[in-house]
């Protein structure tokens, strides 16, 4: 899978997700562009884009989204916050299916 996650998210989880392409918002050179744009830059160059951000689902027209979205809810960024995710985000990264959205919570 090609992955890409947001600029919110650290980058030690790269190599967390070793079997898959995975880069991050801003080595593509789109760190702070709206989600709007962000998401339409994400078509068509990857599978699944991984963020924190609850409202991208609220804010977009996900419907015929040519991705999956993972979000990651945890009680901050730190990589060290996000660690207990890291197994579930692996599975949900290799069952992802476009058009998507896996929510994934620490303790489910």
């Amino acid at each position: 899978m090609r992955v890409i996650l947001d600029e919110c998210l650290p980058r030690r989880l790269l190599r967390d997700l070793p079997d898959h392409a995975v880069t991050t918002v801003p080595r593509c050179g789109w760190g702070g562009i709206d989600d709007g744009p962000l998401l339409s830059r994400i078509a068509g160059e990857f599978d699944v884009f991984v963020t924190m951000d609850t409202n991208v689902i609220f804010q977009q027209n996900l419907s015929a989204c040519p991705f999956c979205i993972i979000v990651l809810h945890a009680t901050s960024n730190r990589y060290e916050s996000l660690m207990p995710l890291i197994p579930a985000l692996q599975k949900a990264v290799n069952v992802a299916n476009a058009g998507h959205v896996e929510h994934l919570h620490i303790g489910r």
